[in-house]
């Protein structure tokens, strides 16, 4: 049984974003999730994206999780 990683897209005020430049692709697993976003996180934050929620079948598993640095 596969399962769907996924993640949403936060602006400043919790709300969820969508847009072409902000993946919808499911992952097969949280490493999968977690390596892409690893990769991914300053593009996102340039385009607006000011925290991220990862999702496994749905289910919160964590997040929100700000990509601001800490100060």
């Amino acid at each position: 049984m596969s399962e769907a990683w996924t993640w949403t897209y936060l602006d400043a005020d919790g709300k969820q974003l969508e847009g072409e430049a902000l993946t919808t692709t499911a992952f097969p697993s949280q490493s999968d999730a977690e390596n892409w976003f690893g990769e991914a996180w300053h593009e996102l934050a340039d385009a607006g994206v000011d925290a991220v929620v990862l999702h496994r079948e749905g289910e919160v598993v964590y997040g929100p999780m700000s990509l601001r640095a800490a100060e």
